[in-house]
C-alpha cells in the first residue's frame, strides 16, 4: 500500500513538472510572437517612412524641366480547336483572338512652355474558321482599328493656363489607311488645373478629312476640345481621353472618340489590362451605309443620305495579359 501511494505521488509530480514545461513553453512562444509582431510593426514603419522620403523625392523630379517618356498597353488573345464537336453549330473549326492596345507618350515640360505628344494604338483581329467549308477562310481578319497621334504645344501665360496650338491625326492601320483620315489644325488654349489633366480648347480648328473611292466625306471649320488625363498610382496605369470636333458648318460633321486604358501590375512589368471606346461619328455611319447598299442584291430603290442615316453609337473593348514599358 505505501508503495501504491509513493508511485501515484511520483505521477502527480511528473504531470505537475510536465504541465508547468508545456505552460512555460506556450508561454514563452506567445512572448515571442508578440515580440516579432512588434518587431514586424516596426519595421513596416521604417519602410513606411523610407517610402514617403522616395515618395518627395520623385515628385520633386517630376516637377523638374525635362522630358517625361513612357508607355504602357494591353496584350490579349486566345485560340481554339474542335474535332467533331457535335454539340455545337460547327464542329469541325478553328477559331481565335488577338489584340493589342498600345500608349506611348513623350512630354517635354519646361518653365515657360510645353510639348506634349501621345498616341493610342488599338488593333485586333479575330477568325472563326469552319473546317467543314471549303469556301470558308482560315485567315485572321481585322475587328478592332484606331490609330491616334497627338501633338500639343503650349506657351504658359500662368501655372495652369497657355496659349496653345494642337495637331491630332485619326486614321486606321490595318484596313482603309487614311480612308477616312481626319487632320485636326487649330489654335486656343490649354488648361492643366492639376498634374496630370490637360484640357483643351481649340475655338478655331479646321478638321481635314481624307478619303478617296466613293466615300464621301466633308472637311469643316469648328471648334476641337480634348480631355486627357494620363497617371499612374502604384501598380495601375490609367489613360482616358476624350477628343471632340464641333462643326460650325453641319451638325453632322461633328465627332466625338472617348478612349480608356487600364493595367494593373501583378508581376514586375506583367500584369492585366482593360482598354474600350465609344465614338460618335455620323460621317463613318453614313459611308457605312453606302457600302452596305452598294453590296446589297438587289440594290435599294433608295439610297441612304446623310441626313437620314442612324447615326449608332460606336464601341469596342479588349482584356488581356498587360506590359508596361
Amino acid at each position: 500500500m505505501k508503495n501504491q501511494n509513493l508511485n501515484l505521488f511520483t505521477m502527480i509530480k511528473k504531470l505537475i513538472l510536465v504541465t508547468a514545461v508545456f505552460f512555460g513553453i506556450s508561454s514563452l512562444s506567445a512572448q515571442t510572437a508578440e515580440e516579432l509582431k512588434a518587431e514586424q510593426a516596426k519595421k513596416k514603419d521604417s519602410i513606411a517612412a523610407i517610402q514617403g522620403r522616395v515618395n518627395a523625392i520623385q515628385a520633386q523630379l517630376d516637377a523638374m524641366p525635362g522630358w517625361r517618356i513612357g508607355a504602357f498597353g494591353t496584350i490579349g488573345g486566345s485560340i481554339s480547336q474542335f474535332n467533331n464537336w457535335f454539340a455545337q453549330g460547327i464542329p469541325n473549326n478553328s477559331s481565335g483572338n488577338i489584340g493589342i492596345t498600345i500608349n506611348p507618350y513623350a512630354n517635354l515640360i519646361q518653365e515657360k512652355y510645353f510639348w506634349r505628344n501621345s498616341a493610342n494604338i488599338n488593333l485586333s483581329w479575330v477568325k472563326l474558321d469552319n473546317e467543314d467549308d471549303p469556301t470558308d477562310s482560315d485567315e485572321f481578319r481585322e475587328a478592332v482599328d484606331v490609330f491616334t497621334v497627338t501633338s500639343l504645344f503650349g506657351y504658359k501665360l500662368t501655372e495652369t493656363l497657355a496659349v496653345s496650338t494642337l495637331g491630332e491625326y485619326r486614321t486606321t492601320l490595318l484596313n482603309n489607311f487614311n480612308n477616312p483620315g481626319y487632320l485636326d489644325l487649330g489654335v486656343g488654349a490649354t488648361w492643366t488645373p492639376i498634374k496630370d489633366l490637360v484640357v483643351v480648347v481649340h475655338p478655331l480648328n479646321y478638321n481635314f478629312v481624307f478619303s478617296d473611292g466613293a466615300t464621301q466625306y466633308e472637311s469643316s471649320l469648328g471648334a476641337k476640345v480634348v480631355a486627357d488625363y494620363t497617371r499612374k498610382i502604384g501598380a495601375i496605369n490609367f489613360k482616358t481621353n476624350l477628343s471632340a470636333f464641333l462643326s460650325y458648318e453641319d451638325a453632322d460633321y461633328s465627332n466625338w472618340t472617348w478612349t480608356n486604358s487600364f493595367s494593373y501590375t501583378l508581376w514586375k512589368a506583367i500584369g492585366v489590362g482593360f482598354d474600350f471606346g465609344l465614338r460618335s461619328n455620323k460621317q463613318e455611319a453614313f459611308n457605312f451605309a453606302l457600302a452596305q447598299a452598294a453590296a446589297a442584291v438587289p440594290p435599294p430603290a433608295v439610297l441612304p443620305t446623310l441626313e437620314t442615316t442612324d447615326n449608332d453609337l460606336q464601341s469596342f473593348w479588349n482584356l488581356g495579359l498587360s506590359y508596361s514599358f
